[in-house]
């Protein structure tokens, strides 16, 4: 026979967050964006795919403001009000992304750019010869 266990508060209100990070990850042909605490974990994320765009519209800056939308709508609902936006990729969805976070009224602490850039790592296939 199981106990039950009585539970004091709710599990919404126990995870109260005040600052967050955006991390906007923009490839060629998909746009995540991924919202967590400042400790790393995950409160919300979308991607242009899970908001119903398909085949090569998932790489288009609309497709990527309606992901950014998504993930806004849950932290004003969590009530958080100041974040940081890490930037990734080359895509074409990463301005508009960080267009949609601006007018969206929640404050910017800074915007960085995170783009892996190699310093000449690894050699590049031949070249073709057709």
């Amino acid at each position: 026979m199981s106990k039950t266990i009585k539970r004091i508060g709710s599990r919404s209100n126990e995870h109260r967050v005040l600052k967050g990070v955006i991390y906007v990850q923009a490839s060629f042909n998909n746009t995540i964006v991924t919202a967590t605490d400042v400790r790393g974990q995950v409160i919300s994320w979308s991607s242009a795919g899970a908001c119903g765009f398909k085949g090569t519209r998932r790489g288009t800056p609309f497709a990527a403001q309606t992901a950014a939308e998504n993930v806004i709508r849950t932290l004003m609902d969590r009530g958080i009000g100041r974040v940081e936006v890490m930037i990734s990729g080359p895509g074409r969805g990463r301005d508009t992304a960080l267009r949609t976070i601006r007018r969206s009224g929640i404050l910017l602490s800074f915007v960085r750019d995170v783009t892996p850039m190699p310093h000449n790592g690894c050699r590049p296939p031949k070249k073709r010869r057709v």
